[in-house]
């Protein structure tokens, strides 16, 4: 292992300034976040074992919210405590959700025609990102008949009941379906403990915080403008299976469908946010600055704060207990039918708000096309292909 600094006040600092590093330069999404903190934490710094570091992707996998971020908070709270969890979190986060909050500024005054085709531009290219991030996930998470079956009807749930209720209702029925179907795949290899300053007593009042606020948010939701904020975000934050891309059917029902940002606003600030590093949840940010009760900037630290707070009190109750509860056949089994209904809510999101919004004619479907063959064959990074989709709009806007 490396050598530790003298104090934790230095050990904050040093992982502040790691993970800002990796916040300004990591780019590619949730999965290609986790390889960053590999070769980083694992690779160069040696933080951590490369088997510590697989056992702590396996839960931030299994828990709701933004995985990279979890992680990356995960391995803030090994190096330096608490101070070195918030550290981490902040200097991943903050560059990326300042980037989108100027941007959501900047949008509202954008004219003329070169303005609107780059922004059209940006709402097709969100296509491609989701398109390709489908792919992806169900390459890695539904590799065989039985998973890729649980995404299929987690597709016809979705369409089913549309709204978060159709979402959460799939990756119910995707965690059952797991516990009954996927326990016949092999065991991962026994890996060593993961060693955490928290105690279970900590981690019990992170567990209540959570269901507590879960529960209190929506009932007190209507009494103030920034408790229904506080409550549609956290919501997105504490129902999503799998973070990043997964977000995307969650806060459009909240944000689009309650009226508090059109759809055209909303896919094009997803679209910009593919063209920055950091985790995908700062997308809330950029939201939150469009919402139009309370001061801009206010609301949009309220959304941000309260998209990721869920994930991250779900990590810390969970960490004390953890070592234990992933030793569990059912365990393994649930996550695997769950992360395959992931796939199948994600592949639904593809179709509606997607590309209903976006691919209006064959001019937009050829760039969308061109968006995920640059992903897919040539392996462009997905800032370089917003890049590109986003000039291509200047040329096939109206």
């Amino acid at each position: 292992m490396s050598t530790q600094p003298n104090s934790k006040t230095s050990r904050a600092s040093e992982v502040f300034k790691a993970f800002l590093l990796l916040g300004l330069t990591s780019f590619g999404g949730p999965v290609a976040h986790l390889g960053y903190f590999r070769t980083e934490f694992v690779a160069r710094r040696k933080w951590l074992t490369e088997s510590a570091y697989a056992d702590l992707v396996a839960l931030c996998q299994f828990l709701p919210g933004p995985a990279s971020s979890q992680v990356g908070f995960a391995l803030g709270l090994m190096r330096a405590g608490p101070w070195g969890a918030a550290m981490a979190w902040l200097a991943f986060t903050l560059p990326s959700a300042i980037v989108l909050v100027l941007f959501a500024f900047g949008a509202a005054v954008l004219e003329g025609p070169i303005a609107s085709g780059i922004i059209h531009g940006l709402k097709v290219v969100a296509v491609a990102i989701v398109a390709h991030a489908v792919w992806g996930m169900a390459r890695n998470l539904c590799p065989d008949p039985t998973r890729a079956g649980i995404a299929l009807a987690a597709v016809f749930a979705v369409v089913a009941i549309s709204g978060p209720l159709g979402q959460v209702g799939a990756i119910v029925l995707g965690g059952i379906a797991g516990l009954l179907l996927c326990r016949g795949v092999a065991a991962t290899a026994e890996s060593e403990p993961l060693h955490f300053p928290v105690s279970r007593q900590v981690g019990i009042i992170a567990l209540v915080l959570f269901g507590g606020l879960l529960i209190l948010l929506p009932l007190l939701a209507g009494m103030a403008a920034w408790l229904d904020i506080a409550d549609a975000f956290y919501r997105s934050g504490a129902l999503v299976f799998g973070g990043g891309h997964v977000v995307l059917p969650l806060l459009e029902a909240e944000v689009v469908q309650s009226g508090w940002v059109s759809a055209d606003e909303f896919l094009t600030g997803y679209g910009a946010a593919q063209a920055i590093p950091g985790p995908l949840f700062t997308f809330s940010a950029y939201l939150g600055a469009l919402i139009p009760s309370g001061g801009s900037l206010l609301t949009a630290t309220l959304a941000l704060l309260a998209i990721f707070l869920p994930g991250f009190l779900l990590l810390v109750g969970v960490l004390p207990f953890w070592n234990h509860f992933r030793q569990w056949q059912w365990a393994q089994a649930l996550m695997r039918g769950a992360n395959a209904a992931v796939v199948g809510i994600l592949g639904a999101a593809l179709y509606d708000p997607v590309w209903t919004s976006a691919i209006v004619g064959a001019p937009e479907f050829a760039l969308a096309l061109t968006g995920f063959l640059l992903l897919t064959v040539w392996k462009l990074p997905a800032w370089a292909v917003v890049i590109v989709v986003a000039m291509g709009g200047v040329l096939i806007a109206p």
